[in-house]
């Protein structure tokens, strides 16, 4: 999951980016409405974390903006205002959910999690490759029908390539997935994390490398 916060809280917003990184999920962040109006344009998103006060376009002004494409990301609008009226104002804005400062990170997590599942392609919750089932609400792989235990990392990588359901994604587009807009492009962060991912998940290899382009998974029990 990869999502963009807006919030002009510079302390704020750095918090909520390191809180989600530890939960494996990938965070930009914007501290107007025309920043982040300019990363929408040029990243895909799967949710919004949106300030409803914020500099230029304002929170609902965003919200609006996004709401008039059936395909854009779900927002999550964040406000300090816990008033019935505000709220109801939000979602007429476009908002798909709300959330009250101050929150429990918890919190945040499990709304953005169950607001990805509710993704415009209607992305199902559990997928399936082969003998490889990844349920990423419960964050929970199996192989042949073992558990299989994961690191934050290896399971991010793991459902980019399961969600490409045969493709092959290459390096970058699994830092720009799996990581954040600071990675390291010359980083061999993506190789490493490929290697102990092909050990956890066991033999026969189910991860193809395609030399010069990237990674795809393959169907081992075929």
């Amino acid at each position: 999951m990869r999502v963009l916060i807006v919030e002009d809280e510079l302390f704020l917003a750095e918090a909520i980016r390191d809180g989600l990184r530890l939960e494996a999920i990938s965070a930009d962040l914007a501290g107007d409405g025309d920043t982040a109006l300019e990363q929408l344009a040029l990243t895909t998103y799967d949710v919004v974390v949106l300030d409803r006060d914020i500099p230029g376009p304002d929170g609902d002004e965003i919200a609006r903006r996004l709401s008039a494409h059936p395909e854009s990301p779900r927002i999550l609008m964040l406000t300090a205002a816990d008033r019935l009226d505000d709220k109801a104002s939000g979602f007429e804005s476009g908002a798909d959910d709300y959330l009250t400062k101050p929150f429990a990170m918890r919190e945040l997590v499990l709304r953005l999690r169950a607001l990805a599942r509710r993704s415009p392609a209607a992305t199902p919750p559990v997928r399936e490759f082969g003998d490889v089932r990844l349920d990423p609400f419960r964050r929970e792989v199996y192989r042949g029908g073992r558990y299989v235990a994961l690191t934050r990392k290896q399971f991010a990588v793991l459902e980019v390539l399961v969600a490409a359901e045969g493709g092959v994604i290459s390096a970058e587009a699994l830092l720009e997935r799996a990581w954040d807009e600071n990675a390291d492009p010359f980083t061999n962060a993506v190789r490493i994390t490929i290697s102990t991912l092909r050990k956890r998940l066991g033999e026969p290899g189910v991860i193809e490398t395609v030399p010069g382009v990237g990674y795809r998974m393959t169907d081992a029990s075929a």
